[in-house]
């Protein structure tokens, strides 16, 4: 009886005849081939037993191979998996393989190694029948991941014939899954690089035959995914990223307003293989590329080029070579820089976005193409067509990647052309992604902040409308523009706060303070219970940690924070709102940091039990206001003259300054601390925290901080080491003489010797 495909599990074994030849014809070596010089390096001697133990992957009733990216599977005419004849595994195998599985729950380390080297032998020329058996294949899984280097590699040398047909078996894509991850094992050890090099290169050599097969398989599309991932030396358990990017990760790369990273940079990688990986990726590229129509639609393959092109970020030649291919603009002038995307793929690909599977593909293209590349593709495919596709469901998520990926403000200049002036269209098509990408590129650039403030405000309120409804609408972005009346909307109690809206205002109020000051008049007019509400969310939460960390003026800042007075206790019991109440602190004078750390210390025994509790009654000292509230109040002053101090001899040397209002008098004026003054303030932290504060009222001695201006080199701090005063081993450093404003004057002086010099760098 001959059993095809799935339904041969409905009978426990396959039952079918082999045709070993049938596979060397559709699958044979390269011989000749570049990559041959590779496996030339072989390695003598036996190596060193490094066994792994594993339990058995059970498969599930339902597989969960292939997900993520959106969109179901899709089948196209390529796969294979379901019309290979396979032969059937003879009762007696079967009967032995059963018996190894029960000798290997037992066995020690040492009787694992020399079961699982023997059986693998037994493996010999018939990998593909016992790696697709349903049965078998678990055992043949633990069989792998118990074997030493040598026997993982011979095994599989011997099934690299056949690796396809193994990858593309629900079954088979296991046991193929599991060699690799046992490979990756041996990926730091110098000694086994040579023959791991020779085992991905017989393997890859295959694929590369016909890699439309495995590309559009649903299960082969995975195994080749891993492959890829170590032939870069990426962790397969941690290349999640590389098989299917969450898209609340892909929505905080585009929004961030940090410099741009690569993608996947974030995975820490291993020692890999990187020519074997620019070479499978190559042909495997250039092999498909008349079936290139064919991968675009199938939801498998867009994952396997997907997975390609980040792992060959930075490898800018490469990807120059492999982007025009798979946009199928290989025409006889590809190649020359300003000519790689010909006019006859433009319309193709624009109607292509509306397919799920393509557009996923092409953001992921946006994100790694080169610079030159980039700048083609925005003006002969999206230039004056960037609305229009924006309008469309799937094409606003290409949009927001086209946006996130500019790298330059010509670019972000020829998108605002287009865009800029549609920012209320687009919100009410439901576009908001599309605004925010260009409200963060622009803020990461510097570019057109003061039109973005502009138009975003005039997107959500009307020149007859006051601007104080600016900030609540753009928290409840989707409420308002599903409003049908939007001229008397309202906060709604029990709507949910817009992420992307919040997203927004987060970024707005990292503009210049010059930019946002309807933001900043909208956001004090609200109400206290409105204020208090936004404070538990956590995307309003974020906008006044970011409205709170802006540089509008200390008057404004501690308007704000007046209206959560009463409800700091309450808010210190959420984690999403404790850093709203240390921000709010830090913001404060010693007025309202007072009523902060009584309204804490009067929730103290319920916040001590939370989670986030213990760092914040640590980080504000509510035991030391509870015990000594007279010192506490001293340290707290202490510490913002330390911050001035600081600030003035470290600060900006810009002449700008804005008047606020100081932290312990009420109407003083000095210049506005630059973004870098928080870096600052933590350092000043570090120096009390370590010096030991606890002083008396009135002390104005630092010893960490006036140590580490003695080592910058300021005379007015010298260095000294009290012998008598010596304890512990310890150092004590005090301050020798501070006359006036020496630490002025010596701040002075240096940046006069640094003006001379010509120098930037100031050493330590």
């Amino acid at each position: 009886m001959v059993c095809i495909g799935s339904k041969a599990l409905q009978s426990g074994r396959y039952k079918t005849h082999n045709n070993h030849n049938l596979i060397e014809e559709e699958y044979p070596q390269m011989p000749g081939d570049r990559m041959n010089r590779i496996t030339d390096n072989q390695s003598g001697g036996r190596r060193s037993n490094n066994n792994t133990k594993g339990s058995k992957n059970r498969r599930p009733g339902k597989e969960q191979h292939h997900g993520g990216g959106g969109g179901g599977d899709k089948y196209s005419s390529y796969q294979q998996s379901s019309s290979v004849v396979r032969k059937q595994v003879d009762p007696e195998t079967a009967k032995y393989f059963s018996e190894i599985a029960n000798l290997l729950e037992g066995a020690e380390i040492e009787e694992r190694n020399v079961i699982c080297g023997n059986a693998l032998e037994e493996t010999r020329g018939k990998e593909l029948e016992l790696a697709t058996d349903y049965i078998i294949s678990h055992d043949l899984q633990a069989l792998l991941e118990g074997a030493d280097l040598d026997q993982l590699c011979g095994f599989l040398q011997n099934a690299a014939k056949v690796f396809p047909l193994i990858a593309m078996d629900r079954s088979g894509s296991h046991v193929a899954e599991t060699a690799l991850k046992a490979l990756a094992v041996h990926l730091q050890d110098n000694d086994m690089y040579a023959i791991i090099e020779e085992t991905l290169t017989k393997i890859c050599q295959v694929i590369v035959v016909k890699p439309v097969n495995v590309m559009c398989d649903r299960y082969g599309s995975h195994v080749l995914r891993s492959l890829l991932c170590l032939c870069k030396g990426v962790p397969l358990d941690s290349s999640k990223e590389f098989h299917v990017t969450k898209s609340s990760t892909v929505l905080a790369e585009r929004f961030s307003t940090k410099e741009t990273k690569d993608v996947g940079n974030n995975t820490q990688h291993q020692r890999g293989f990187p020519d074997l990986l620019k070479f499978l990726v190559t042909r495997m590229i250039e092999c498909a590329k008349k079936d290139i129509a064919t991968l675009w639609v199938d939801q498998c393959s867009s994952l396997v080029m997907q997975t390609a092109l980040k792992l060959l970020v930075g490898e800018d030649k490469e990807l120059m070579n492999i982007i025009p291919i798979i946009l199928a603009c290989h025409g006889e002038n590809t190649g020359e820089e300003g000519d790689l995307i010909q006019n006859v793929a433009v319309l193709k690909t624009l109607d292509l976005l509306n397919d799920n599977a393509f557009s996923h593909l092409m953001e992921v293209i946006l994100e790694v193409a080169p610079e030159t590349l980039y700048n083609e593709i925005l003006t002969k495919i999206f230039s004056n067509r960037l609305f229009k596709v924006s309008s469309t469901h799937l094409g606003s998520f290409v949009i927001q990647s086209l946006v996130s990926a500019a790298k330059t403000q010509d670019q972000m200049d020829l998108i605002w052309k287009e865009l800029g002036g549609k920012f209320r269209e687009l919100l009410e098509l439901g576009r908001s992604g599309v605004v925010a990408s260009i409200i963060a590129a622009s803020q990461k650039l510097h570019t057109n902040e003061r039109k973005c403030s502009e138009a975003l405000a005039a997107a959500v309120c009307s020149t007859s409308e006051s601007s104080n409804c600016i900030v609540p609408r753009l928290l409840f972005l989707e409420s308002y523009f599903s409003s049908e009346d939007k001229s008397n909307w309202k906060w709604g109690k029990d709507d949910k706060m817009n992420v992307l809206g919040c997203l927004m205002l987060q970024t707005v109020f990292k503009f210049p303070s010059g930019f946002i000051q309807q933001y900043v008049t909208s956001i004090l007019s609200m109400e206290t219970n409105h204020v208090l509400e936004a404070a538990k969310d956590a995307g309003g939460g974020r906008v006044i940690d970011c409205f709170l960390s802006s540089n509008v003026c200390a008057k404004q800042t501690r308007r704000f924070i007046y209206k959560l007075r009463e409800h700091f206790g309450e808010l210190a019991m959420r984690p999403s709102g404790s850093f709203i109440v240390e921000k709010c602190f830090t913001a404060s004078n010693l007025t309202l940091r007072e009523t902060i750390a009584s309204e804490l210390l009067a929730v103290r025994p319920e916040l001590s039990k939370t989670k986030q509790g213990p760092h914040l009654l640590r980080k504000l000292d509510i035991d030391g206001y509870a015990t000594r509230p007279d010192q506490w109040k001293s340290r707290q002053e202490s510490k913002q003259t330390a911050y001035r101090e600081f600030y003035d001899a470290f600060g900006s040397t810009k002449k700008t300054k804005k008047s606020s209002e100081s932290f312990v008098g009420e109407s003083s004026s000095r210049l506005s601390p630059p973004r870098s003054v928080k870096k600052m303030r933590v350092e000043v932290d570090q120096f009390l925290a370590s010096a030991g504060t606890s002083q008396p009222s009135g002390s104005s001695n630092f010893p960490g901080l006036e140590a580490s201006m003695a080592k910058l080199g300021f005379t007015g701090f010298k260095r000294h080491h009290s012998r008598g005063e010596e304890r512990g081993g310890g150092k004590k450093f005090r301050k020798v003489s501070v006359e006036g404003n020496s630490m002025k004057k010596e701040s002075k002086e240096w940046n006069r010797n640094k003006k001379r010099k010509g120098g930037d760098d100031f050493r330590a």
